[in-house]
């Protein structure tokens, strides 16, 4: 055996061994298995880095972004909203959101479309009494599974779609995975829908809830062109009472209407007082197109007057005058703790905007509620502040006043225009692909350039929502995966494989094929799993004389299926908190999940892409 298949085996096997024992960050440890490489002279040092400029790393960094957007402009919570049953029972949930979650994972990032419909599977979970990982690990697997029926649904087709453009036949088309993805994907997921509720662990965990907060009392405004306006009371609390959401009193011409008659119509400019919860906040907004009242105004009328001028006991440090740019402002929420200088205070009293640049969308308390308008309500102990601002203001107030900020939580506000524009934009990118119209790369890219211009993201968020460990990690395997095929490796390793399965055939070698990737997926990061693969399925089909493109595929589709591990795929270890998992917990559905992917597969395969 040559001496350069000798070192890559050495350090492909120890680049393994690090990503099972996770001691070390995935991207840490491939960037550890280039540098290997380089100092090896396996990879030279020239190209060390052009896997950063490989289409299939573009395409991954750009779809993350676009993905970002979806969920950012509300996209998606409309979707969601329109598309699932109101008040079904659990069963009927369950098929929607598995269903919904694998829609979506086709055509975005899938651990976005599960981090986007998580909380509703806890929700539903909560008020139905049931153990939220009954919900949460069908949606998880569901996302999988729905990732694979698209070139762009989950970073190993994308792999896979550039080792074949390599190989001379070209890239994968956008939808080539379709026809053995949806039979995979549906086959899979009829069968977690069916026996869910027999093999996921009954656990109840005291995270899954997260924090209470309580409902949020807010003041939202009418619009000229919200669907509100000119509408009963009565026809909008229909509307709301999806959201478990209320209105509890109107203003009309700083007049307040405690309790307002719910015949009484309204009309463009009143103000809705109303109760939401946190999560129902958002869909009450969206659904009535309303607009939080600190949010469509600049300087509320009492916090203009000419006196207005900070004493030196009250200013806040770094005091400022300057108008913040919609690009820098975030939501978060604050707890006023005890002792804090905002109890007995309202936001008027401190002249929160002024002072801090931050504004007071909404209250939650979980005493009697006040009379008060928002902005002069008094503040008590243990309220918590729905506010908005930039970064550096928010952290300013909460350390000038005293309050607390909360675990994170993904609150967005409803912006109709925005979502439409990002679903056009991600519906034009898919179409530009698609068609042929431009490569992937390029047609995502021209999406991303589109977000940024109108702003759908602020422009100083964009990368954010880049999984740079991830990108790093295939730009810095794919030379690693090269050198399988420079060094002989992957030949070597193909005809070992074929002596041990003698006159067996391409069709069981196929299935080795996937087992083996989903295997290893199941253990080490899907995309590296990719990497690693293809070049061994191409000079397999090679050694036999047969189209590389079965082999291909089944590297795809193993490489996506992941269930046995909460680490295989970042889905399975976002709901291992919140469904209270342990760690082998996973392989009693993910095992006969597996056989059924197996078993459907390897027909589909055949039968699509023949040998």
């Amino acid at each position: 055996m040559p001496l350069p298949i000798i070192l890559l085996g050495i350090v492909l096997a120890a680049t393994m061994a690090l990503f099972l024992s996770g001691r070390l960050r995935h991207d840490v440890v491939a960037l550890a298995a280039l540098v290997a490489c380089v100092l090896l002279s396996l990879v030279p040092a020239g190209d060390a880095f052009a896997g950063f400029g490989h289409p299939a790393v573009i395409t991954v960094a750009c779809v993350l972004i676009l993905s970002g957007a979806l969920q950012s402009a509300g996209t998606v919570d409309v979707i969601a909203r329109t598309v699932l049953p109101k008040n079904a029972p659990p069963a009927v949930m369950l098929i929607s959101l598995s269903v919904l979650a694998a829609f979506l994972s086709a055509f975005m990032n899938n651990v976005g479309a599960l981090a986007l419909l998580m909380p509703i599977a806890l929700q539903i979970a909560r008020k139905q009494g049931l153990p939220p990982g009954r919900l949460l690990m069908p949606l998880s697997f569901a996302s999988i599974l729905g990732g694979m029926t698209t070139l762009i649904g989950t970073p190993p087709n994308l792999i896979v779609s550039g080792f074949r453009a390599e190989a001379g036949p070209g890239p994968f088309a956008m939808f080539d995975f379709a026809p053995v993805g949806l039979a995979v994907a549906g086959a899979g997921i009829l069968f977690v829908l069916a026996l869910s509720w027999l093999l996921v662990p009954r656990r109840h965990s005291p995270s899954a809830e997260g924090f209470e907060t309580g409902s949020y009392l807010t003041e939202a405004r009418v619009l000229d062109d919200s669907s509100a306006n000119g509408k009963t009371l009565r026809e909008l609390q229909a509307k709301l009472d999806e959201a478990s959401a209320q209105v509890l009193a109107l203003i009309r011409d700083e007049t307040r209407y405690p309790s307002p008659h719910a015949n009484r119509k309204v009309k463009a400019g009143d103000l809705l007082v109303i109760e939401a919860d946190p999560e129902g906040l958002t869909s009450a907004l969206s659904a009535l197109g309303l607009q939080l009242e600190e949010e469509a105004s600049t300087v509320p009328e009492d916090e203009e007057d000419a006196d207005e001028t900070v004493q030196p006991e009250e200013a806040a440090p770094g005091d400022r005058r300057r108008i913040v740019h919609a690009d820098e402002v975030h939501l978060a929420e604050y707890a006023v703790s005890p002792g804090s200088a905002l109890a007995g205070r309202s936001a008027s009293d401190i002249r929160l905007r002024t002072r801090f640049q931050v504004n007071l969308l909404a209250v939650s308390r979980n005493a009697a509620h006040s009379r008060a308008r928002l902005r002069t309500m008094k503040l008590k102990e243990g309220d918590v502040l729905l506010l908005q601002g930039s970064e550096e203001a928010l952290a300013e107030f909460a350390s000038h006043m005293g309050c607390v900020p909360l675990a994170e939580r993904p609150l967005r506000l409803p912006d109709a225009r925005k979502a439409i524009a990002a679903a056009a934009i991600m519906g034009g990118a898919v179409a530009l692909a698609a068609t042929g119209t431009l490569p992937a790369a390029m047609a995502f890219a021209a999406g991303v350039l589109a977000v940024m211009v109108l702003r759908i993201i602020p422009l100083r968020n964009v990368y954010d929502n880049v999984d740079w460990p991830v990108i790093v990690l295939l730009g810095a395997l794919l030379p690693v995966a090269g050198a399988l095929e420079t060094t002989g490796a992957a030949g070597f390793l193909a005809d070992q494989l074929l002596s041990l399965t003698g006159q067996a055939g391409p069709a069981l070698v196929l299935a080795i094929i996937l087992v083996v990737t989903m295997t290893l997926s199941d253990f080490m990061n899907n995309a590296a799993t990719a990497a690693v693969m293809c070049p061994v399925a191409i000079s397999l089909a090679a050694g036999m004389g047969v189209s590389p493109d079965p082999f291909l595929m089944a590297v795809a589709v193993g490489a996506s299926c992941a269930f046995l591990t909460p680490i295989g795929h970042q889905n399975n270890t976002l709901i291992l908190g919140p469904g209270g998992f342990r760690f082998g917990d996973y392989w009693r559905l993910g095992l006969p999940l597996e056989v059924v992917v197996v078993a459907v597969g390897v027909p589909m395969i055949l039968l699509v892409w023949p040998l």
